[in-house]
């Protein structure tokens, strides 16, 4: 019983191996320690010293190359990268307040200490070096990440990720697909199975809706709402109406066409709603759920880090919670479940996405690929919207 104690304890430094990852790395008879120390080293990464428009991305020669300080962190080098929405909102200083609480608790540093910050979330890459604590991967290792947003980012040549926040890279995908699909799929993973309660098991037949069906994280929910047998109705506008089709949409609404919310009173109601847009939709959307069944709205649009850069942490947290408590309670007492849901890094999560990806379920949708020099231009293609699946940075061709 005292082993179980301490293995259970023990399960944030990776001591627990068949609990919850597949896969052990082999290990060497005899183990070489290996541990990382400062160094001379430096490599290429796209930085920013300030947060600003999208001429504050610098091109940095000479970013100190990243070591290991914890025992459960890898360090892996950066085959291909990709531009979410949420980089273009921090390189504009969106959430700063907040992120910089999580980069430092006590706020012992001082102000404008994250810069040189390196963006970009997503990473596809080969393991180079594993903390000793790291039983589930070894160099060679072919991988695949999303980085928190509190953390240096994956636009560079190599990146520290934690050891639970990496997974093995889908096999039938080159390192280009994979870096598509992390953040957006832990994301819509997050939103639907994790906030929202569906899952392979509870999931056939029932009725979806899908606002902004057309970007990263809209095009991966219809197809895994589609593998666990839902009826997906998918709002994009005309121009992706196909897209969303081929990835098995049932439905599609034209959100160009007209009103969406006239055009959805001519259709049954649904069982969850997977709201992308936010702003006006919210007002209209939950009048299209199935109440007293267990129906569900969750949103992916949240004031919260808004919230926080506006009031500041105290004020910011408190404005949060009363905001999110009264309209859960409000339509609570009118049958329904509204939630709001976030991006949340998780390792064994992308394991179960791996397995999805390679049984053929899920698919890449790349809107864009540049190259490693071209990081500007994606940023300022993420930032005219209208996203027809994901942009992708190519670092190592």
């Amino acid at each position: 019983m005292e082993v179980l104690k301490t293995h259970v304890l023990r399960r944030k430094t990776w001591t627990v191996a068949c609990f919850w990852r597949r896969h052990v790395a082999p290990k060497p008879s005899v183990r070489r320690i290996s541990t990382s120390a400062r160094r001379s080293t430096v490599m290429p990464a796209w930085v920013i010293d300030r947060y600003g428009r999208n001429e504050v991305l610098r091109f940095n020669r000479n970013m100190m190359l990243p070591i290991i300080h914890y025992p459960n962190e890898v360090i892996v080098k950066v085959h291909a990268a990709s531009i979410n929405p949420i980089d273009v909102n921090m390189r504009n200083g969106y959430g700063a307040i907040a992120l910089n609480m999580k980069r430092d608790p006590l706020q012992m540093k001082m102000g404008g200490d994250e810069f040189p910050l390196t963006l970009g979330r997503d990473v596809s890459g080969v393991v180079m070096e594993c903390g000793l604590d790291v039983k589930y991967f070894r160099p060679g290792d072919e991988v695949w990440a999303a980085v928190p947003p509190w953390k240096q980012g994956t636009l560079s040549e190599f990146v520290v990720v934690s050891g639970n926040e990496v997974s093995h890279k889908p096999k039938s995908l080159t390192h280009t697909q994979a870096a598509s699909l992390p953040y957006v799929a832990l994301t819509a993973w997050s939103a639907i199975k994790k906030v929202g309660g569906l899952n392979e098991k509870n999931c056939a037949g029932k009725r979806v809706l899908i606002l902004g069906a057309s970007g990263g994280v809209g095009t991966f929910a219809i197809q895994v709402m589609k593998a666990w047998g839902a009826h997906v109705t998918a709002v994009c506008s005309h121009d992706a109406s196909d897209l969303v089709r081929t990835l098995g949409a049932d439905d599609v609404i034209d959100y160009k066409a007209g009103s969406v919310e006239e055009q959805l009173k001519s259709v049954k109601l649904f069982d969850f709603v997977l709201d992308n847009v936010g702003g006006a939709t919210e007002a209209w959307a939950l009048k299209f759920l199935k109440k007293w069944s267990g129906a569900t709205y969750v949103t992916l649009v949240t004031p919260f880090l808004l919230n926080l850069d506006r009031l500041g942490i105290a004020d910011g947290m408190l404005q949060t919670g009363l905001t999110v408590g009264s309209k859960a309670l409000k339509h609570f007492w009118q049958g329904l479940h509204y939630r709001w849901a976030f991006f949340m890094a998780s390792g064994p999560c992308l394991d179960d996405i791996a397995e999805l990806v390679d049984a053929g379920k899920i698919r890449p949708v790349i809107d864009q690929t540049f190259p490693f020099s071209k990081v500007p231009e994606a940023f300022l293609k993420v930032e005219r919207g209208h996203a027809r699946g994901k942009t992708v940075i190519t670092v190592i061709k």
